[in-house]
This record gives C-alpha cells, sequence and structure tokens, in this order.
C-alpha cells in the first residue's frame, strides 16, 4: 500500500511541476497577461482593464538578452504594444506604434506628422480639461527622426501620457508583445459591486 502512494504521490507531484513550466513557457513566451493601472491609453483602453498579450507575435524574446527567436514580423503603426520601459527596466508600459525607424516625427497642434505629411489619427484623445501649459508641452513636439531599430510611442490619450515625448524613442529590442483583447475589467470607482465589473469590455479586441 505504501508504494502504491508513493508512486501516486510521485505522479502528481510530477503532473503539478510539469503544468507549471507549461504555464511559465506560455507566459514567458506565448501570452501574458497584464494590468491597465493608468488612463494614459483612454478611451482604447481603461485602468482597470485586464488584457493579454501575444509574446510571439514580433518573434520569441530571450529574457535579459533581448534578441529574438522566430522573428517574422516587425511592429507596425497603430499597433498597441507592451514594452520595458527603457528609463526603469523593472516597469513595464503599454502605448501604441506612431513613428518607424527612419520616419521623420513631429506633433505640431495635437496633429501628428509623419515624414511633412499630415498622419491620419483615429486614436487620439485630447482632455482638453489639463492645465494650459501641460497641453502646450505636449501638443507640439520634435522634429525628430526615429533611429534604426527603435520606435516612436504615444499613449492614445494625448495630453495625459508619459511616451515618446517625454523619455525619446524606443528600442525594438524592448517590445514584449502586441495587446490583442481586454479579458476582464474592474470599475473600482463604481458605486455598487453589481457595477463594478465592466461586462461590456469583456472579450473585447485592442485596435
Amino acid at each position: 500500500m505504501f508504494n502504491i502512494n508513493k508512486r501516486e504521490a510521485i505522479k502528481n507531484l510530477e503532473a503539478v511541476v510539469i503544468a507549471i513550466v507549461l504555464a511559465l513557457f506560455i507566459r514567458t513566451f506565448i501570452v501574458q497577461s497584464f494590468f491597465i493601472p493608468s488612463g494614459s491609453m483612454m478611451p482604447t483602453l481603461l485602468p482597470g482593464d485586464y488584457i493579454l498579450v501575444n509574446k510571439f507575435i514580433y518573434g520569441v524574446r530571450v529574457p535579459y538578452e533581448g534578441s529574438r527567436l522566430f522573428f517574422h514580423k516587425v511592429p507596425k503603426r497603430g499597433d498597441v504594444i507592451v514594452f520595458i520601459y527603457p528609463k526603469d527596466t523593472s516597469e513595464d508600459f503599454i502605448k501604441r506604434v506612431i513613428g518607424l525607424p527612419g520616419e521623420i516625427v513631429q506633433v505640431i497642434n495635437g496633429k501628428i506628422y509623419i515624414n511633412n505629411k499630415l498622419l491620419p489619427d483615429p486614436w487620439g484623445y485630447f482632455n482638453k480639461g489639463e492645465p494650459a501649459g501641460f497641453i502646450e508641452a505636449v501638443e507640439n513636439f520634435g522634429p525628430i527622426v526615429v533611429p534604426k531599430d527603435s520606435l516612436f510611442m504615444m499613449g492614445d490619450n494625448r495630453n495625459n501620457s508619459e511616451d515618446s515625448r517625454f523619455w525619446g524613442t524606443l528600442p525594438i529590442k524592448n517590445v514584449l508583445g502586441k495587446a490583442f483583447t481586454i479579458y476582464f475589467s474592474w470599475d473600482s470607482d463604481a458605486n455598487s459591486l453589481a457595477h463594478k465589473v465592466r461586462w461590456s469590455r469583456i472579450g473585447k479586441w485592442i485596435h
């Protein structure tokens, strides 16, 4: 009886270890969950949204070192991506790709110009309730040339986003993956428990 129970215990332990290793592998290389703590990507993403990020789409990133395996797709303009913050590698940020390598990016009165041509911008949102000085600082920027192997990132909430206008361009090696869906959303400011879950946002695709 003891030997049978011991074998069962070993099998159960092996199953747990395999499950943990598989979960870590999926989280590191395929799909990872992230929480949105701020309003820098409003109205696309709200504080309290829980999102899933495809970490395979731009190639498998080797942790710490930054190189990529199976690299088959580069970030394109409009992609919403999660990345390692260049100024503090302990933090992850989420923004939208606006400028690509080699492009000239300039913001004039809140409008984005790429290579001196006006960029159609269906994502940008300006909250005119911000202090005038802050609005001026983010409504007019550049021009700047995006370096090779780098991206120019902006939050959709244009006058309430710490992005490439403040900390510079993003090295592509810092990209973790592309956000693709909201799997849960929680409104901590709602008055009642029944209204805290934002049911209409669950399963929403991120564009």
